[in-house]
């Protein structure tokens, strides 16, 4: 093994070095299956890579769609309301000045912190990756060895992950208290395979996860999957790092580790 760094996903540098897939069918840089469960996806997505144009705001509402039949009464001018007043003016404002000036900067109170996050025009899964960075920190973490990234991971809190929260309802008899964090995909090069690089990787974010708080973390394999089609690799995996077979599951285990 050469010399071993770990990467937090936290910008478009850390975003650029993101591995690629073994089968490039897939790709970590498009996937939003974790994230979506109704409608996601692991599939390569070219436009997933573009920037996103920071004059596009999703939570924005949409135009209203322009009714034709009222274009008559949308030209005219509008009628005067003869019971609303004008606001008053204030007595006591020195002429020139503004009468909101909006909030007023407290002198004697610590400014507020200065929070990471993403770019505004960041690509679509910088954005998810992006969703934590003011409170708990990055999702994501790539392992270079000597200098060239071999391995990637994808992690958090449960509330992050959808489809984790709905493979967790399967079992009323996990514990909902406190929440797990959960890593959602593990992945290594094809030409990196067998050399230990995905157990160091996983035993990094174990030791973040245990700083961040968290004392359990879940995952949820594949069974019967194509070792280049999953990222969520085998219980025989996460035992050899320490989880445990939390729900013995012929189609959607759930492993388990403790956090000291």
């Amino acid at each position: 093994m050469g010399t071993i760094a770990i990467l937090d996903v936290t910008d478009e540098a850390a975003f650029g070095r993101i591995p690629p897939c073994a089968d490039p069918g897939f790709d970590h840089r498009s996937c939003d299956y974790w994230e979506d469960a109704d409608r996601g996806s692991k599939a390569a997505r070219l436009s997933w890579l573009e920037p996103v144009s920071a004059a596009f705001d999703p939570g924005s509402p949409r135009p209203k769609p322009t009714n034709p039949f009222l274009a008559d009464l949308e030209a005219k001018a509008p009628v005067a309301n003869p019971f609303a007043t004008a606001r008053p003016a204030n007595p006591f404002l020195t002429p020139g000045d503004d009468d909101d000036p909006g909030p007023i900067e407290n002198p004697f109170a610590p400014a507020p912190p200065t929070r990471p996050k993403v770019a505004p025009d960041a690509p679509r899964k910088l954005h998810l990756l992006g969703r934590g960075l003011g409170v708990v920190g990055s999702y994501a973490k790539v392992l270079l060895e000597d200098d060239v990234a071999k391995a990637y991971a994808q992690f958090g809190p449960l509330t992050a992950y959808p489809r984790a929260q709905r493979t967790r309802d399967l079992y009323p008899s996990l514990p909902d208290a406190p929440l797990p964090a959960v890593i959602t995909c593990i992945a290594t090069t094809a030409e990196a395979r067998d050399a230990g690089l995905a157990k160091a990787l996983i035993a990094a974010i174990c030791d973040d996860l245990t700083g961040r708080g968290f004392t359990a973390v879940e995952t949820y394999p594949e069974i019967g999957a194509r070792p280049d089609a999953t990222s969520a690799a085998t219980p025989r995996f996460w035992e050899s790092v320490g989880f445990e077979m939390a729900i013995a599951d012929e189609r959607f285990p759930v492993m388990r580790r403790a956090l000291a």
